[in-house]
Parts: C-alpha cells; sequence; structure tokens
C-alpha cells in the first residue's frame, strides 16, 4: 500500500477503446453470461487486449494514481470472466433471474458442484505486474453476488453453493497473490439485493475467500453502475454495510458521490480504511480540484485522512476515455490538494 496520506486509486474498470468494444451493445447490460463485445478477431483478441491494457495502465498512471488496476479491459463484465469460467456451471443454456433493475437478467445456470479448475485472472495480473512499478490491485466477483447472479439447479443448500464460490475465489485470490498483486479486491455489489441472505452467509463467505491472504484486501459494494442507474433512483443508505466490519478485509469501497451518501455511515466501519468514491461518474463533466477535495474534506469529518483512500464512484469503463482520463486528474490534483494541508 502506498504509504502517502490520501492515496488515490481507481474501483477497477476503466473505459475500453472502441476499436476493441461494441460499447452500444455494453451500454445497455451488465453482461452475466458469455456476450460477444468483442470487434476484433479471435486470433488477434490477446493482443489487441494487451494493447488496451497498456493504454489503461499509462492513463492512470499520467492522471496521478497511486493504486491502478489492469482496468479490467479483457472483462465483458466485472464478474462474468470468473463466474463462468468455474466447473459446475452451464453457460451455454442461461438461467434467468430478476436484476435489481427489476429486470430478467439472463445468468449461468448451477448444475454441478462449483469448483475452480485453473487459472483465470493469473495473466492479468503478471501483464500488469510487468508493466508499472506502481501499487497494484486486482478484482475478483465476490462468493455472494455470484451466487445471486446464477440459477441454483444443484445445491439443495444454498449457503452451501456459496461457501463452494467462496473456496474457488480464495483460490484465485492466493494465485493472484503470488503473481504480484499488492491489493486484491473483492466485488460485492449484490449484497443489497438480499440483505437477509447476505445477514446469513455473507461475511462467512467473505472471511472465508480472504482466507491466508498476507496482501491487504478490500470488499467493494455499490448502487449500481451510473451508467444504468439514474442517481435520483439510487438510495442514499447501505443496507448491508455495518456487517461490512465483521469481515476479515482491511478496507472497504463505498460509492458516495453520485448517490451523495450520508457520510456519517463511516463511523459503521471504523477501524477499517475506506475507499470513499468522490467522483459522480453522472457528471458529464470532470470534476475539478477543489471540487474533489471538498468532497474529501468532507469525508474527513467523519474519519482520519490515514484510513481515507479516495476513488471514483464505479462504473467508469461506461464512460468516454477523455472524460474518464479528465475525472482521474481531479481525483489526483485535488487528493494533492488536501494531502498539503495535512
Amino acid at each position: 500500500m502506498a504509504q502517502k496520506l490520501l492515496p488515490t486509486t481507481v474501483v477497477g474498470s476503466y473505459p475500453q477503446p472502441d476499436w476493441l468494444v461494441k460499447r452500444a451493445m455494453l451500454s445497455k447490460t451488465v453482461p452475466r453470461v458469455r456476450m460477444d463485445i468483442w470487434r476484433v478477431a479471435p486470433e488477434w483478441l490477446e493482443q489487441a487486449q494487451d494493447d488496451a491494457t497498456l493504454l489503461a495502465i499509462r492513463d492512470m498512471e499520467r492522471a496521478g494514481i497511486d493504486i491502478i488496476t489492469d482496468g479490467e479491459i479483457r472483462r465483458e463484465s466485472y464478474s462474468n470472466r470468473f463466474a463462468t469460467a468455474l466447473e459446475g456451471i452451464d453457460t451455454e443454456k442461461p438461467g434467468y433471474v430478476k436484476a435489481r433493475s427489476g429486470h430478467q437478467t439472463p445468468v449461468p445456470r448451477v448444475v454441478g458442484k462449483i469448483r475452480r479448475t485453473r487459472a483465470v485472472e493469473v495473466r492479468d495480473m503478471q501483464f500488469l505486474r510487468a508493466n508499472t512499478d506502481r501499487v497494484a490491485k486486482i478484482t475478483l466477483p465476490g462468493p455472494f453476488t455470484m451466487s445471486q447472479q446464477a440459477k441454483n439447479e444443484f445445491y439443495g443448500d444454498e449457503e452451501e453453493m456459496v461457501m463452494d464460490y467462496a473456496i474457488a475465489v480464495n483460490a484465485e485470490a492466493r494465485d493472484l497473490e503470488r503473481a504480484g498483486a499488492d491489493i486484491i479486491q473483492l466485488d460485492e455489489p449484490w449484497l443489497r439485493n438480499d440483505p437477509e441472505a447476505a445477514k446469513r452467509v455473507a461475511v462467512k463467505a467473505i472471511n472465508s475467500a480472504l482466507e491466508g491472504l498476507k496482501v491487504p484486501t478490500i470488499v467493494h459494494l455499490c448502487f449500481g453502475y451510473a451508467a444504468l442507474v439514474p442517481g435520483e433512483t439510487k438510495p442514499v443508505g447501505y443496507s448491508f454495510l455495518p456487517q461490512l466490519a465483521q469481515t476479515t478485509a482491511q478496507q472497504i469501497s463505498i460509492e458516495a458521490a453520485q448517490p451523495k451518501l450520508d457520510l456519517g455511515v463511516l463511523a459503521d466501519l471504523a477501524p477499517k480504511k475506506v475507499l470513499l468514491g468522490v467522483i459522480d461518474l453522472n457528471d458529464p463533466k470532470a470534476e475539478t480540484a477543489q471540487v474533489v477535495a471538498e468532497r474529501i474534506r468532507a469525508a474527513l469529518r467523519h474519519m482520519p485522512a490515514d484510513r481515507l483512500i479516495p476513488a471514483p464512484d464505479c462504473g467508469m469503463k461506461y464512460l468516454p476515455r477523455a472524460l474518464a482520463f479528465a475525472k482521474l486528474k481531479g481525483l489526483s490534483e485535488g487528493a494533492a490538494l488536501v494531502r498539503k494541508e495535512l
């Protein structure tokens, strides 16, 4: 972890170039099953994804971001690449679940015991590590969220399925640590989808997924992408936040800018470090350094500076690349302003 106060980071994703993906297709959905969004022929796809990943890495570095990712450039969504690579999943004939938007969404069908049989993101981490000397973070879908994004046709006990997902995530996370990850993040946005089920099993599953890791770990929770969930429809509070203080993750990642979150909730997360969204991805203009600084100062009224990590809200992949870069630059410069004051 970067040693300076208020180190800046991204949640995970960064815009994929128009020459790589069919952005119009992506703008309508968050894929749970595999989706052919790629503009590049299969024999050239890995090389094209590598090139686009380098662009994302260099943009984050040029913007002054301290803790970077690979931009999740090789993924159709934050979750489906890993979730559909597991044994026990039928991806050919999808099932359907009701998404948080209320729409019926095609999802993987669980038709056997969930097992991880191969590495999924290890090459991604190796590529990131080989191409930056900054603190490098990689993200994985969390076990509870993957269980919510699947149609269970095998397990008699839903909690057993969640825990098998956790075992698969843990095996991948340990390999990612060996591949050079400085920080590992679990994305768990669907904790809000079924808070009662989350209360029963989510903390246990998250702790199992993070077991044995020596690098700092994060759990990310959000309200949905700005591109797909308008700000006026977002809740102003989390239904499953205090419980995350019980996880073994050292850091919790939440969005606050677009939903105008009551920052009093930060008290619920002591003594965790908090990645706080201070960049509104629904705003078509880039935040100035002064706007970002004021949002950081507002958070510091509720928590000490050594526990705060400024970040964007999540879903940066849906922005135009120039706007994403400008917003990250504002983030970096705003954090620097407050850092000088401290």
